[in-house]
C-alpha cells in the first residue's frame, strides 16, 4: 500500500489528486445510477421514501434523487396464452393475461 502511494508521489500525483479521482468516479457513479430509461411499452411508479409520488410516469428518460427515490417498471405488453379445450367451452379459445413485473 505505502509503496504504491510512494510510487505515485514520486511521479508528481498528489495525495490530493488521488483524492479528487476517487471522489470524482463515486459521483459519477452516482449520477449514472440515478438515470431511468422508461421504454414505449413500460411505465414506471416512483416512489420516494416509501410513498407513490403522482401516477404512472413514462415513456422517457427519469432522473431520481440517488438513496431518496425508487422505480419500479410496469411491462404493458399482453401475453396470450393458448388454453386447452374444455367442456362447455369453444375449442381454440385464447386467454388474455398481462405480464406481471
Amino acid at each position: 500500500m505505502y509503496t504504491t502511494l510512494g510510487l505515485l508521489q514520486s511521479v508528481g500525483v498528489g495525495f490530493a489528486a488521488i483524492v479528487v479521482v476517487i471522489l470524482a468516479i463515486f459521483v459519477a457513479s452516482v449520477v449514472i445510477s440515478a438515470i431511468k430509461v422508461v421504454k414505449e411499452y413500460e411505465r414506471g411508479v416512483i416512489f420516494r421514501l416509501g410513498r407513490v409520488q403522482g401516477g404512472p410516469k413514462g415513456p422517457g428518460l427519469f432522473i431520481l434523487l440517488p438513496m431518496v427515490d425508487r422505480m419500479v417498471k410496469i411491462d404493458l405488453t399482453a401475453v396470450f396464452i393458448s388454453t386447452e379445450p374444455r367442456p362447455g367451452n369453444r375449442s381454440g379459445q385464447t386467454t388474455r393475461r398481462h405480464r406481471q413485473g
